[in-house]
């Protein structure tokens, strides 16, 4: 029987490039984003359904997700939107920080709610939910991002827990940096003088450079696709060598070394 798999943020980046990869593997595919006018690529596919959906518009979430309940399966679902929010907090203007909790947060809470008595009849299903590597350990001028991302990682294990009596799976890739747009057109930012030294240093993390180093998104859509059908209980996946080793040393070396060798880097 052919799959179904709603995905949120598909407009671009890693989103999109899940949908075409569960698309060429014969499912069907609910895309969802801001503004599927613009879509040119996902919408010319079989089997991919392109609607509109803003994650922090919860009259529009319950009637989106609502709709599709009444006329379609749903399988799995996977909390892809989301964006960067750099710099150091003092910069940040209360606007700024209410607004990536609404996205990155709020918008999986939201998602995983409406869809969580559709799964709990059903007596079966996958949510998975895309952190960051910056949700397994932090990391400078990315304090609002990392704290919504170590929040879907505390949800996300809850929910697990909640849900495993009834035949529901909750899982969490949590990537590196990737080879998208992510770092453009996903990021917002603000800049404090006091902080120069340790803005300049982070931002050669942004280099060309480095992005080269990267993960391709094809690379972390494939572990969200095995995440999707490996039949496991596995909880976290993490997705990219500089993740791994960022979560490797952490379980290895225990979370206060880390933090003090991190530190390090940006005392000047």
């Amino acid at each position: 029987m052919q799959k179904t798999i709603f995905i949120t943020g598909a407009s671009s980046g890693l989103g999109k490039t899940a949908a075409k990869l569960f698309q060429s593997k014969g499912w069907n595919v609910m895309a969802t984003m801001r503004k599927p006018e613009d879509e040119r690529e996902l919408s010319q596919l079989e089997n991919v359904t392109v609607l509109k959906l803003d994650v922090t518009d919860s009259k529009e979430l319950k009637e989106t997700i609502d709709d599709i309940l009444e006329n379609h399966e749903i399988d799995v679902v996977l909390n892809n939107a989301g964006y960067g929010l750099v710099g150091p907090l003092e910069a940040f203007t209360d606007e700024q920080i209410k607004a990536q909790i609404e996205t990155n947060l709020m918008g999986v809470i939201r998602i995983t709610k409406a869809f969580t008595p559709y799964f709990r009849l059903k007596k079966e299903g996958i949510l998975i939910n895309i952190t960051s590597s910056f949700g397994l350990t932090g990391f400078p001028t990315c304090s609002v991002y990392s704290a919504t991302k170590f929040a879907v990682d505390g949800f996300s294990e809850s929910m697990g827990y909640e849900l495993a009596q009834f035949g529901v799976k909750v899982k969490i890739v949590a990537p590196g940096g990737i080879q998208t747009d992510f770092a453009g057109r996903s990021l917002d930012g603000a800049y404090h003088e006091a902080y120069q030294q340790l803005i300049a240093k982070v931002q050669e993390g942004y280099s060309p450079e480095q992005i080269a180093n990267y993960s391709k998104p094809e690379d972390i859509a494939q572990v969200i696709y095995e995440a999707a059908t490996d039949g496991t209980d596995q909880l976290r996946y993490i997705a990219g060598k500089d993740a791994n080793a960022l979560y490797n040393e952490r379980t290895e070396t225990g979370a206060e070394a880390q933090v003090q060798r991190i530190q390090s880097d940006f005392v000047f």
